[in-house]
């Protein structure tokens, strides 16, 4: 007598969701804004991975990020991102460049992302990330555009590097 044992097959690992990030293109002049990054929480342990693998290598190697202290979730000062240490500074949000997450790179410079909260509609983070990288829109200096009221439009998708010509829709 043959007897058949069920085994449980293996449920497939969850697709991860993309990083919502949306960087400016790259130009001759400076800019106030390099990206604008829409995380899925406030854990900074798990969401500033995935956005820093996200980022292009022209970029280089992050080393520091500076983040507003009231917006993130309790972090070590230090964590270890893709075979490197990363230095976290948590600091008071500036008056002057509200919801930024800063990121340090030896020799490349600064980067600077506008962060849109990670309970903010699609229509609203939509809205946001347009005007942010927009430099003939109000807001595209880097400081804070209007609170969106209407609803966005069609909208292209960014791939999981968060490249795209189109704003987002998430």
């Amino acid at each position: 007598m043959i007897t058949t044992v069920p085994t449980a097959l293996p449920t497939p690992p969850l697709p991860l969701p993309l990083v919502r990030l949306r960087l400016a293109p790259h130009g001759a002049l400076p800019r106030r804004i390099d990206g604008v990054w829409w995380p899925h929480s406030v854990d900074l342990l798990t969401q500033l991975p995935k956005m820093l693998a996200a980022l292009p290598s022209a970029w280089g190697d992050i080393t520091g990020v500076t983040v507003d202290a009231a917006a993130w979730s309790a972090a070590p000062g230090r964590m270890f991102v893709a075979t490197q240490v990363v230095r976290l500074h948590k600091a008071p949000a500036s008056p002057h460049a509200p919801d930024r997450v800063v990121l340090l790179s030896p020799g490349l410079g600064r980067r600077d992302l506008q962060v849109i909260p990670p309970d903010a509609t699609e229509e609203a983070a939509a809205l946001l990330m347009a005007a942010a990288l927009d430099d003939r829109r109000p807001g595209a200096d880097g400081a804070r555009p209007p609170t969106p009221t209407a609803a966005a439009g069609p909208h292209g998708r960014v791939g999981p590097a968060g490249r795209g010509t189109r704003a987002p829709r998430w």
